[in-house]
């Protein structure tokens, strides 16, 4: 078969190109150290990595949320610990009021203890987060209770929170209301009251002197059902905060699993792409000496 003079440099020219072409590739993988930077060198990986990438700041935005809801609940925790101390103080001042060898003098000395306790418990309700917003703030109203000036107590608005988005499809309560804390205080006539209701009551009892034991009894149970009441409160925040735990390991797995994928269909093997690059130069360099000494043939010199 003959070869023209003209197909012989088109089909070297092309050889040459492609190599060049190449060489040209895998220098720009090597100091870009990504595979690609045009989506349509390859647009099955780009559709993957545009995939990883929305998933990975998805993910930033939900740490973001766990870290959060993290830490409204650790200060839920110890906030509630403070809680319950103050109401296991007032039920052992409860009990120390009954005694019958007490008169009314020790009495009114008791109501002034269980009173500075009910003004640490309305102080402890209203504690802010650190986002300067109630810790046991309600779906409505802007604090977590409000007090008259004749010191009684109301919860400052009903509802609980809206849960914080943590994973796809995964919400958690971050925070409690004070209705819910203090609140719901079932009574011996089938209603509910709630502790500050409870420690008042009992403080006018104790200030009015004479028998106390009946007002001693009702607020001895109305102090455990609000133990009992923050107790569980306490156990459901620490609840949610183990299921943030297994959230947090979860969605850092899957960060993981993620960054790996993305390097494999991005990042350049650098020492793959050199030792291709080399192998690529030495060949397009082969093939210029080549086509140079082959092109510099005369028939003259194919006559010698």
């Amino acid at each position: 078969m003959q070869i023209g003079t003209s197909q012989f440099y088109d089909t070297g020219a092309s050889q040459l190109s492609k190599l060049s072409a190449k060489a040209d590739t895998l220098n720009t993988q090597i100091a870009s150290t990504k595979k690609f930077t045009d989506p349509s060198a390859d647009v099955v990986a780009y559709n993957r990595l545009s995939t990883i990438k929305q998933a990975t700041a998805d993910s930033k935005a939900y740490a973001s949320n766990v870290s959060m809801a993290t830490s409204l609940l650790q200060q839920s925790d110890s906030t509630l610990s403070a809680i319950g101390t103050q109401l296991q103080q007032a039920a052992e001042l409860t009990t120390r009021a009954a005694n019958g060898t007490l008169n009314d003098t020790d009495r009114k000395a008791i109501a002034i203890q269980l009173q500075s306790i009910r003004d640490d418990l309305v102080n402890l309700a209203g504690t802010k987060d650190a986002r300067g917003q109630p810790l046991f703030g309600a779906a409505t109203g802007t604090n977590a209770l409000t007090q008259a000036a004749d010191g009684t107590v109301s919860f400052g608005g009903t509802g609980e929170v809206s849960a914080i988005p943590i994973a796809d499809g995964t919400n958690i309560q971050a925070t409690d209301s004070a209705q819910r804390v203090f609140g719901n205080i079932p009574t011996s006539g089938g209603g509910t009251t709630d502790a500050f209701a409870v420690l008042a009551n009992f403080i006018s009892a104790l200030n009015a002197g004479g028998d106390i034991s009946s007002a001693a009894g009702t607020a001895a149970d109305g102090l455990k059902g609000a133990m009992t009441q923050v107790n569980a409160v306490q156990g459901s925040v620490g609840a949610r905060a183990a299921r943030l735990d297994i959230v947090s390991t979860q969605s850092t797995d899957a960060a993981s699993a993620r960054e790996l994928d993305r390097s494999a269909l991005e990042d350049t093997d650098l020492s793959s792409a050199i030792a291709e690059l080399q192998k690529t130069m030495t060949v397009l360099s082969a093939t210029q000496a080549s086509f140079t000494k082959l092109g510099s043939l005369s028939l003259f010199d194919y006559l010698k």
